[in-house]
């Protein structure tokens, strides 16, 4: 049995946590992101899981922010007969494959314009191959992301290309588009609509899947430090389920104009993005 995590880290991968969605808005000019995470993504195939994880973000330029991922990964094959050969093999576990990105804001948010921005990235060939927790191969996802905010509301999405070649894979298309809202000073909630296409035979993501997911942020007292959450599911195409669970912290900068003070939650993951 040789699946790979390819399907959970280019979703989990290229989101703004704890949603698959990401946004183009990089954290402010010196200031810093640290998570610490654990996402769950499953189909009947097999459920692929990475935590602990840990996610760097630094606002290294103006309108620029370099960002790095290093997971734990595990895989569970179902081991059901109806899914073999794809389904049948050990569980893993171990590193996955590291993912750096670089996300560049080129247009500003104006009172009737949304800023469009990129978050490319580069998901290193650090895990197993053979053990089903890496490709094997550097791979890439190119996005390209908007968003606008009225008053308590935000909304952010896109669309972009995994590249991917490596036996077994394929190159696939993703998009997603996210609503959420500010509900008082300690919560943030919001709705996803996330896609994939198929992305080849050696992973559980045979053929394309249209998730929809809830989830938000809670912020304790201190505005820096924060809880992620989120969960879906398949609303049209190949069953799978999304799962994100994260504590968030935020520094750097002059005393009270960090980011996740004026925003509404932490702006961008990859949780892992896509």
């Amino acid at each position: 049995m040789r699946i790979l995590l390819l399907m959970y880290l280019s979703v989990c991968a290229s989101a703004g946590p704890p949603f698959q969605t990401d946004d183009p808005e990089p954290i402010d000019f010196r200031h810093y992101e640290f998570y610490t995470f654990f996402t769950s993504d499953g189909t009947p195939v097999e459920t692929d899981t990475e935590g602990p994880a840990l996610e760097l973000n630094w606002g290294a330029l103006p309108n620029v922010h370099l960002h790095i991922i290093v997971p734990a990964a595990a895989i569970f094959p179902s081991n059901n007969p109806a899914f073999a050969p794809a389904g049948i093999g050990p569980r893993a576990f171990g590193l996955g494959d590291i993912e750096a990105g670089i996300k560049y804001r080129f247009v500003q948010e104006t009172r009737h314009r949304p800023m469009i921005g990129t978050f490319t990235m580069f998901e290193l060939p650090s895990g197993s191959a053979a053990r089903g927790l890496g490709v094997g191969k550097t791979w890439y996802k190119l996005p390209l992301w908007a968003q606008k905010s009225w008053g308590p509301w935000t909304t952010y999405g896109g669309a972009g290309e995994t590249i991917v070649k490596a036996p077994g894979y394929r190159s696939y298309p993703f998009a997603g588009w996210l609503v959420q809202r500010d509900i008082g000073k300690k919560w943030t909630l919001g709705s996803e609509i996330f896609y994939h296409g198929p992305q080849g035979v050696a992973t559980p993501q045979t053929r394309p899947a249209t998730l929809v997911d809830v989830g938000g942020y809670y912020k304790f007292r201190d505005p820096g430090f924060q809880l992620l959450f989120c969960y879906g599911h398949t609303a049209i195409g190949q069953k799978e389920t999304y799962a994100y669970l994260g504590l968030y912290w935020t520094w750097g900068g002059k005393p009270g104009d960090a980011k996740a003070m004026n925003h509404f939650g932490p702006p961008d993951g990859m949780g892992r993005s896509i």
